[in-house]
């Protein structure tokens, strides 16, 4: 069980704490808006962050794969999800808080998630790897196992995201002056852009 919780972690830490997607758009909220205020996005991603693995491991989202004007349909809508957020932030000024700027909320992090199919096919790599493996006995074969996993990896990019929205939050702190803000939000804005470009072409 520890060991085979261990080489879970070892897999997922990679993907959870490097630079993509949803990091980005939480680093970038965190800069703009703090932790707290960011609160609310992070609750929607990791809401249908558990659903949708769920529904991954127990086998009802696999069809997905087999549809590929569904999953290019879904890589569009990211894309455009992500570039909307990044002319949010090139617009932004110091603090981050421009004139009439909001926090993403629950439904743009789940959005977040929901319109990644990148998501999708890592979530389906991890359970074709882990759930064949599951340790028997302790309540981890079959549905147990497929709880834990999405347990596992939902809490485990809660806690990157955490993470990463303090590192942004931290960033804006030490450059309050508004010529340096807008700098750190037209960075992000970049970076966002570029995400979005690697949804579209990866």
């Amino acid at each position: 069980m520890i060991d085979w919780t261990a080489a879970l972690l070892l897999f997922l830490f990679p993907l959870a704490y490097s630079p993509g997607p949803g990091n980005m758009v939480f680093a970038a909220n965190g800069a703009r808006f703090g932790l707290w205020r960011t609160l609310p996005a992070s609750a929607g991603y990791h809401i249908a962050t558990w659903g949708v693995t769920l529904l991954i491991g127990f086998g009802f989202a696999t069809g997905l794969e087999r549809l590929p004007s569904v999953m290019s349909l879904l890589r569009w809508a990211g894309a455009a999800w992500l570039l909307w957020l990044a002319f949010g932030f090139l617009r932004a000024g110091a603090g981050g808080a421009g004139q009439g700027a909001r926090p993403l909320g629950a439904l743009g992090g789940a959005l977040l998630l929901l319109l990644n199919p990148k998501a999708y096919m890592i979530i389906a790599l991890m359970f074709s790897q882990f759930l064949p493996t599951a340790p028997q006995g302790g309540g981890l074969s079959g549905a147990g196992a497929v709880l834990w996993i999405t347990t596992f990896f939902t809490l485990n990019n809660l806690m990157a995201f955490t993470l990463w929205t303090v590192a942004g939050a931290r960033l804006a702190a030490a450059f309050r002056i508004d010529r340096q803000a807008r700098r750190i939000n037209t960075g992000f804005g970049i970076a966002l852009a570029l995400v979005a470009l690697w949804l579209l072409l990866g």
